[in-house]
């Protein structure tokens, strides 16, 4: 699950509000989008609401859910999908943390961080990469008082989520990338068209993107039913 923004009309002024996309693998291997939703504001009811429709239309199981670090998420998914694993996306958290250092220091984070999340290696558990990301945070945040924090929050172990899954598909299931692709595809059409007249205007244009690319129903490469991959199953 990811967002994107768009601008659209409501009281009389224009706004950016939120829309999230969430979109599903499913057993074939094929992509599907399971639902579009406008939510202005962060909050666990809001995002009780979503699983509760996702799961009313026939979503009975999801193996793992991987979304940013939206407020109130987890709380959510376990009141209504409680068996699912909560993996938050690692490129947004890189991002993130480079934006709060300088220039200078980029560099080194970013490689700080490439050994903390590895993926592929079998022998890399949850248990060293947390320990490696305290070390992480200790280290940097003798200078950025914001990550120090990070090192501070328990909430940071669903970024290593992924660890728990086979090493051959840890890259494909820490980042919500996938979902990327899609949100270019509603960017080029919006592009052509402003600030949307009001809600329903977004979801009907962007449903008809999303239902329209034929990519979406190709089976993910890398990706097989070997049930001993995905833990929960």
């Amino acid at each position: 699950m990811d967002a994107i923004h768009i601008k659209i009309h409501r009281k009389r002024s224009v706004a950016t509000e939120a829309f999230y996309v969430v979109l599903g693998v499913k057993e074939d291997k094929k992509r599907e989008v399971l639902g579009i939703y406008n939510r202005p504001t962060e909050s666990a009811a809001g995002w009780e609401d979503i699983f509760r429709d996702v799961q009313s239309r026939g979503a009975g199981h999801i193996g793992l859910l991987v979304s940013d670090g939206l407020t109130g998420l987890d709380s959510a998914l376990s009141v209504v999908y409680p068996k699912t694993l909560l993996q938050r996306c690692v490129t947004h958290l890189k991002r993130n943390m480079l934006s709060k250092v300088r220039h200078g220091d980029k560099m080194e984070l970013a490689e700080d961080l490439r050994e903390v999340f590895r993926t592929g290696q079998k022998d890399y558990t949850k248990c060293e990469a947390w320990q490696n990301w305290t070390a992480l945070c200790q280290k940097w945040g003798k200078d950025y008082r914001s990550i120090k924090r990070m090192g501070e929050d328990i909430s940071y172990k669903y970024y290593f989520t992924y660890l728990q899954f086979h090493p051959r598909i840890q890259s494909m299931v820490y980042t919500t990338n996938w979902i990327e692709r899609l949100n270019k595809d509603f960017r080029r059409v919006l592009k052509m068209r402003g600030a949307m007249p009001n809600e329903e205007s977004v979801l009907v244009l962007i449903g008809k993107v999303a239902m329209d690319k034929d990519a979406y129903n190709r089976e993910l490469p890398g990706i097989d039913r070997d049930k001993t991959l995905f833990p929960g199953e």
